[in-house]
């Protein structure tokens, strides 16, 4: 009886995550020309076709949404058995607050997969501010933090301590072809002021004297790409906040450059449990 290979399949996987078997190959350490042939071979297998290619890359096609599905479950219990078998299952219930700059297109497939791969761990996730993230972690409010600071700043020195998960660009975004009037304040879209990165976005136009008005305040990073995309006004975002209808600023648009954001889980507290250390290291695995 045929069956799946499921390298084939964790390959699969990789590529409609990553939108072309170019981007797919280094994360499952395979050359590119080792994902094609895989790829061929997995559609073989499947008697159909499962990728839709072009020159944007590639997406799945009808049967390939199918088998993804399939593919999720199946890579999920094999990650489960091979964990039992080594001794490694988690299990137990872990308070998780993270930013809403983090990843927001990605975050909730993200938490999906990991809750595929952990299910005897009851996760209980918290969408903050990072100001809140923080004053709640010192608190005992939540089990791991994951936080965003902006290099250069007072408080990034003050957290060099935390390990970094990755890192990212701040650009001026705005309306696919928004270009700024001259001659005019800068309508900017923003979160509340309680959140550092529209401290920050406001403290620079301000020191650059870069004339501005907030035109909209937004409750959550969702609101202010919803914003964004309906020509409200520009903001200063990470860049994996970018979505459809929403691009970069296309230069020369006369304002300030701008640093890079850190990504970072807060440092483990004295008495730490091991489970919890453990469950850390597997979310920057899987988030990093």
């Amino acid at each position: 009886m045929q069956t799946f290979d499921l390298e084939q399949l964790r390959t699969f996987v990789a590529v409609t995550e990553a939108g072309s078997l170019t981007a797919a190959a280094p994360q499952v350490f395979l050359s590119q020309s080792a994902v094609s042939e895989q790829m061929r071979k997995l559609e073989e297998r499947a008697g159909q076709s499962l990728l839709t290619r072009s020159k944007a890359g590639v997406v799945p096609t009808a049967a390939g949404i199918r088998l993804l599905a399939h593919a999720h479950r199946l890579l999920a219990l094999s990650d489960e058995a091979f964990r039992d078998m080594r001794g490694e299952t988690l299990q137990g219930e872990l308070r998780l607050a993270v930013t809403d700059y983090f990843r927001p297109g990605d975050l909730t497939r993200l938490l999906s997969r990991l809750g595929e791969s952990y299910p005897q761990v009851r996760l209980h996730v918290s969408i903050l501010k990072s100001g809140a993230i923080e004053a709640g972690y010192a608190k005992g409010d939540f089990d791991v933090g994951l936080s965003m600071r902006i290099t250069g700043t007072p408080g990034a020195a003050a957290r060099s301590d935390a390990p970094v998960l990755c890192r990212e660009s701040l650009a001026w975004m705005g309306a696919a072809g928004l270009r700024i009037a001259r001659g005019e304040p800068l309508r900017l879209l923003v979160l509340p002021d309680t959140c550092s990165l529209h401290q920050f976005t406001v403290q620079l136009l301000q020191k650059r004297r870069v004339p501005y008005a907030v035109a909209h305040v937004a409750s959550g990073v969702a609101g202010l790409q919803s914003a964004l995309a309906a020509g409200l006004g520009v903001a200063c975002l990470n860049e994996s906040a970018l979505c459809e209808g929403v691009a970069r600023l296309p230069p020369p648009h006369g304002l300030p450059a701008l640093p890079r954001v850190a990504f970072h889980f807060l440092p483990a507290r004295r008495g730490e449990s091991d489970f919890v250390a453990r469950a850390r290291e597997l979310l920057a695995s899987h988030l990093g």
